[in-house]
């Protein structure tokens, strides 16, 4: 009889997308063999979409690095070994700190998408340097979010898709970008259930729109105005939910002012939809039991998207779709996301172009802007780590130039990116798969779920792990002694308890040492965790905090104090332990008020005055922004079947679209004389490129796309470099961006195509 001599599945879970789904993966020689679902992980309970599936083209590849570069005069790179390269890369950041202050040295990234971990033992880096200013990928998506959130509650929100009666996506196609747990079947079952309804608001028929029972097929650019016209049809229709109001909101008479003089059929006309169909959505929201709203790129990346994070908001605000079972909700966090690290959270505006900085970010607009200048305190030194700015921010040209005009920049990273191509150290990470890793996308109520991955994979020689990285650039700038660790170790070889306490009364002793707390605990604690799992050390702190923070929802969760007084360790140990993923806290909906910062009365403050300002100003805001020479609008980077983040750098993973085609109109196709397959250039004020079309009935006349994750640079069998697709940010302009929060229009770019003529 036959037996199965295949190995055993190792799990973990994806790295491609937020939701971060639980997969078992069977690795054969270095290669991942086969990747399924794993039914046993608490968040995504088998769950998984197709793009999982493909992962071992992220960890086998042919740009992977596995040795410490640094680049020669002629601007070629020369191997180097690690010794020296932390011995240089620390003494020229000391040098530029010393010189010039450690605020023109700048941060980028420290975590990239399912890379989170090694963000926290960063942070003692940038603040020993005296780093302030720093930025990542957040800055170009979320941070009017978070301009808004910080000023309605204080708090970041999420909606009960499984259980909501009416799922509102704006700007968002969940069937491919997920978002939240089980997306697909999530979708399914509202879309079959005659009870409930789905409501999309998108300028391309996508996927998710052909499922919904509501599609607003907006022309693009113009959500503010769908949006505007919704909320306003609530108030004018007095649809409005007066208990929750009366309860709940403060200061919304001069809100309700203005959204009473909204020119509802104009809005309707400027965003294509009929005004019978915009008040069909507002009564289906107001007379649902629940109803959750979900933003996106499609509108974080477009006109007016502050304002429209804003608008959003009053769909479930003003029909009071919160803190209840299918309705919005606060959540617990494991580890905070965004500001934090070298006291870049204290700073209100960058120095040089005065951009305003939301949490802790600046925006990614103005960063090759602060460096390119003679101003006094520009940004001098830049560390990038999991980040590929030159490809995935605006213009990426400027981006190259600001990096070649730095006096230091050094990348982290596991490939040769087009970032790591202007570095002058590029310094090889160990890939996702060979250390252990998480995300702090906690976003989950009541019940909140985390997941520390486990290594599945030896690390590929010469690399190192992130947490090994920084923690050896502190000790080479002297962050920390030997003696300062001695009576941690010996603690730690006691008991976890006596470490704590040794841990707590180190940090009170020497406050300076808190900033390299991370690395600390990996040195001393690090060493006593199971094989493999000393990076994880970073999370024992985090683990403490919850449980101090969170004491009521960690004990409901199973985790019981010890002698202590604190269930930090018992978290830990689960956390530390478990292949499937933790519920780290559990809640019950009536405490969805506790989890918002809003002062002593828990209200939500609905007026922002400088919201008001642009909403009242919005009658007055442009039709369009295109124009005579560029007549069309480009969606740069939108999310296909075979699409995702660059960080899938070889092309062979995509079974079709190859090429990445320039998705265009019937309507436009023939206007143009296109057929699928014909060439066509793409023009725009940022740049030109070339490109097959593919005719797509789903496109509105004037709109075309192209997809996020091509034109990254990719070796042939040969060693040739070539790039396959787009580069989107070859085509981007820094012009175009939020009035309030600076994220980029990637959305929404001006365009014109033309044929390509054939001789």
């Amino acid at each position: 009889m036959a037996t199965d001599t295949a190995p055993p599945f190792a799990k973990t879970t994806c790295i491609l997308c937020e939701s971060n789904c639980g997969i078992e993966v069977r690795v054969e020689d270095g290669r991942f063999t086969r990747i399924k679902g794993n039914k046993a992980h608490v968040g995504s309970k088998g769950y998984t979409c197709e793009k999982a599936l493909r992962l071992d083209h992220y960890q086998n590849h042919r740009t992977r690095l596995d040795s410490p570069l640094r680049r020669r005069a002629d601007g070629t790179y020369e191997e180097i070994d690690w010794d020296t390269a932390i011995a240089e890369v620390a003494a020229k950041f000391a040098a530029v700190r010393d010189t010039h202050g450690g605020d023109k040295i700048f941060h980028y990234g420290g975590g990239g998408q399912g890379n989170h971990l090694g963000g926290a033992y960063g942070r003692g880096v940038q603040s020993t340097l005296g780093v302030k200013f720093r930025s990542n990928a957040l800055a170009q998506e979320k941070t009017g979010e978070a301009y808004v959130e910080a000023r309605l509650y204080y708090a970041h929100t999420r909606g009960d898709v499984e259980h909501t009666e009416v799922a509102v996506f704006v700007g968002k196609n969940p069937w491919m970008s997920h978002g939240f747990p089980e997306a697909r079947r999530v979708m399914k079952e509202i879309a079959k259930d005659p009870d409930r309804s789905m409501v999309i608001i998108d300028p391309r028929r996508t996927k998710s729109a052909e499922m919904a029972d509501y599609f607003l097929q907006v022309k693009p650019g113009t959500d503010a105005f769908c949006v505007a016209a919704l909320v306003a049809i609530l108030v004018r229709d007095g649809l409005l939910d007066d208990e929750f109001m009366a309860a709940h909101v403060t200061d919304a008479e001069p809100v309700l002012d203005a959204l009473a003089h909204v020119p509802i059929e104009d809005y309707a006309d400027r965003c294509g939809i009929p005004l019978e169909d915009l008040e069909a959505v507002a009564r289906r929201i107001a007379t649902a039991d629940s109803c959750t709203v979900f933003e996106d790129l499609g509108i974080e990346q477009a006109p007016h998207s502050t304002l429209v994070s804003y608008l959003q908001r009053m769909l479930w605000i003003l029909t009071g779709s919160f803190g209840k079972p299918g309705g919005m909700f606060p959540h617990t966090n494991l580890s905070q996301l965004g500001s934090g690290g070298g006291g870049a959270n204290r700073q209100k505006y960058t120095p040089v172009t005065g951009a305003e900085i939301i949490s802790g970010l600046t925006p990614c607009n103005s960063i090759a802007n602060e460096v390119l200048t003679d101003h006094p305190d520009r940004i001098r030194a830049m560390i990038i780590e999991s980040a590929n700015p030159v490809h995935s921010l605006t213009e990426s040209d400027r981006f190259r130039e600001a990096m070649r005009s730095l006096e230091v920049s050094v990348v982290i990273d596991v490939a040769m990116t087009e970032t790591a191509r202007q570095a002058d150290y590029v310094l090889p990470a160990s890939s996702q798969y060979e250390k252990p890793e998480s995300v702090f996308f906690t976003h989950e109520f009541p019940n909140n779920v985390y997941t520390l991955r486990k290594p599945i994979v030896p690390p590929l020689a010469g690399t190192l792990a992130e947490p090994e990285i920084h923690s050896r650039i502190l000790e080479e700038l002297g962050a920390y002694t030997d003696d300062d660790l001695a009576p941690l170790h010996a603690a730690a070889a006691e008991s976890r308890s006596a470490f704590g306490a040794a841990f707590m009364e180190l940090m009170a002793a020497k406050p300076e040492l808190t900033s390299s707390g991370a690395s600390i605990l990996y040195r001393t604690l690090g060493p006593t965790l199971p094989d493999g799992m000393a990076e994880g050390a970073a999370v024992w702190f985090l683990a403490q905090m919850c449980a101090i923070n969170h004491p009521i929802a960690v004990e409901r969760a199973g985790f019981v104090a010890g002698d202590d007084g604190n269930a930090g360790d018992a978290l830990f140990d689960a956390i530390i332990g478990s292949d499937d993923g933790v519920v780290f806290t559990k809640h019950v909906w009536e405490e969805a008020w506790d989890l918002l910062g809003v002062r002593e009365d828990q209200k939500i403050r609905l007026n922002i005055p400088r919201l008001l300002e642009l909403l009242t100003a919005l009658p007055d805001a442009p039709r369009t922004y295109t124009s005579d020479e560029f007549p069309m609008v480009l969606s740069a980077g939108e999310r296909r079947s075979f699409t995702a983040n660059a960080i899938f750098r070889d092309p062979g993973w995509r079974k079709n679209g190859r090429d990445g085609a320039i998705r265009v109109s019937p309507h436009d196709a023939l206007d143009l004389g296109l057929v699928d397959g014909d060439r066509a250039r793409l023009v725009t004020q940022g740049g030109v490129t070339e490109s097959p079309v593919e005719v797509d009935d789903a496109m509105q006349a004037g709109h075309i796309s192209i997809p996020n994750g091509y034109g990254v640079d990719y070796p042939d069998e040969n060693g040739e470099h070539g790039r396959v697709g787009i580069a989107p940010n070859e085509l981007t302009h820094l012009g175009w961006e939020d009035e309030i929060a600076g994220t980029p229009w990637h959305k929404h770019v001006p365009a014109r195509l033309e044929p390509i003529s054939v001789q």
